[in-house]
Parts: C-alpha cells; structure tokens; sequence
C-alpha cells in the first residue's frame, strides 16, 4: 500500500508544483492581472478540447461504446447521490441563499475535469482516458446545466439551460465522437494528429498553473480563516469520496469504477465558484479559499484513497 501510495504521490507532486509556479506568478505581479482570464479562456477554447477531440478520436468506437456506457450510468447514480447529499448539507454551511449555492456546487462537483484529466493519463495511462471522459459525461451535463446557474446570481443571466451546452468543451466531444465512429479519424493529416497532442499535453499544466494563479489574487491569511471551509473541504476530499466508494464496492463494482469515482469525486474544488461569481459580482471568498485549502490537501488524500482502492481489488 505504501509503494502505490508514493507512485501516486509524484504525479500530484508534479501537478502541485505547478500550482506553486502560477501562485508566485500572480504574487510576484510577473504577470498580469488578466493573465487569470486569458489562461482560462485558452483552457476552455483549445487545451481542454484538443485534449477531448484527441482521446474520442482515437478510442470511440461503435464497440468501445458498448463496452463503456456502463461508466456513463454509474456516474449518473453516483452524481445523484451527491447532489441530494449537498443539498442537504449546504444549508448547514450559509444561512444567505447565494453562498448556500456555492456550498451545494462544491459538494456536488470536484475538479474533475482539469485535475481529473490530468491525473488519469498519468496514474492509470493515457487509453484509458477516454473511459474516465465517458464517466464524466455526466457531470459535464451537469455542470454546464444545474452549476453554471446556480453560481450566477438571480436575475443575472437570461439565457436558457440548452444553450450552456453549446460550449467549447462540450462540442469537443462531438467533434472527437463523430472522428472515431465515422473513421475519419484516420484521414487526419499527421501535422494536425501532432498540433491535437501537444495541445492536449499542455492541458494538465496550465491548468494548475491557473489554479495557482487565481489563488494568488487573495491574501493567504483571509482565505485560510473560515472553519467552515475546512469541514467542506474534508467532506470533498475524503467523507463523500468514502461514501460514494463504499457503496459501489458493496453493489460490487468492478475497479475501474472505484477509481473513476475517485478521481471525478475526490479531486479538490475547482474555479468555478470563483470564476462565475466574480463575473457578476458576487462572493469569490469563499470559492478561493476552498480551492487554495482543497488543492493544497489533495496533495496527499488522492494518493491514500487511491492506495485504499488498489487496495480493495
């Protein structure tokens, strides 16, 4: 258990020192200011989908399809449970309804996607990304749906649910869906093949280093001062991991599974309680400092769950 534990710790290592890098980048005033946005947007408009395009292109096939819904329908279940359980809980961490909003997106949602993405490839190899993508299709729904409008205040965006799914990210894997099961895949020219895979190579990195970035835009000491954020990020990191595990393992779920669900449910809180709230005004607080906290302690609760996981098999 301990040599799986330390395997998985040199990964995490490597992703948090880039978080480190983009923290003294915004500390140190190297970049600008809005570096944050235009990190975020080459994230969403080419790295997360030349990563998407470039796993579905190669790997989805009408059998990997048979083979790999099963994963779609247990993120399904998973993703209800946890939505019911944050909605429950949030109510105990804010008494005002936006911030009881922010609670209920973070216990909801993990990093799946910028963290999650970029440890699979590198803990359990880069085939079987597009198993974990097809487990996460799910939460994309999700996400772009329930949690984009829960993090902007009331009245603040007019545009309908339908609508946020027609996003970068999300036509990435129709683009990467429609290249392998057509088989147009194998017309790519090799030059663009090559343009996808460094593109995709850098998706994990900079997204850290964004991470560390946003963080950086805060006082250290302001965000490490609320308890409350302490217990979410327990609950985050390891409570509901433990549960949703648990109860997989006990309806016997095969390992991939469990290890999926680990690394879509277990990953630390991403930026979008920061992003969406600062862009209509409302509190980023509370999101900084669950992401500081969380991505910080991830560190080493990813590789203990994932020990324990191994361990199951």
């Amino acid at each position: 258990m301990g040599t799986v534990f330390l395997a998985t710790l040199s990964p995490m290592l490597v992703l948090f020192c880039c978080i480190v890098i983009g923290f003294v980048l915004r500390k140190r005033s190297v970049l600008p200011e809005t570096a944050g946005t235009v990190l975020s947007r080459l994230e969403t408009y080419v790295l997360v989908p030349a990563l998407t395009i470039n796993t579905f292109r190669r790997y989805c096939t009408v059998s990997s399809l048979q083979e790999n819904y099963r994963y779609t329908l247990a993120a399904v279940a998973v993703l209800a449970a946890a939505f019911v359980i944050a909605m429950l809980l949030c109510r105990a961490f804010a008494k005002e309804g936006y911030r009881q909003k922010i609670y209920a997106y973070a216990l909801t949602f993990a990093n799946y996607g910028f963290m999650g993405n970029a440890i699979v490839p590198a803990i359990l190899g880069e085939e079987v990304l597009y198993q974990y993508m097809m487990f996460t299709l799910p939460l994309n729904i999700g996400v772009y749906t329930w949690g984009i409008a829960s993090l902007i205040p009331r009245g603040e965006s007019k545009e309908p649910w339908w609508k946020r799914l027609i996003n970068p990210p999300f036509l990435a894997i129709l683009i990467g869906a429609l290249l392998g099961l057509t088989g147009a895949n194998a017309y790519i020219p090799e030059f663009l093949s090559n343009t996808l895979s460094n593109c995709a190579a850098c998706m994990g990195p900079v997204a850290m280093i964004l991470t560390g970035f946003i963080v950086g835009g805060y006082r250290v000491k302001t965000l490490l001062g609320d308890y409350k954020v302490y217990i979410a990020t327990l609950l985050r990191l390891v409570v509901l991991p433990l549960v949703f595990l648990a109860a997989l393992h006990a309806v016997g779920a095969p390992k991939e599974t469990l290890l999926f669900t680990l690394f879509a449910f277990g990953t630390p809180l991403g930026l979008n309680t920061v992003v969406f709230p600062a862009a209509y005004g409302g509190d980023t607080n509370t999101g900084a400092s669950m992401a500081m906290i969380s991505h910080t302690l991830c560190i080493v609760t990813i590789p203990l769950l994932y020990a324990v996981v191994v361990s199951l098999a």
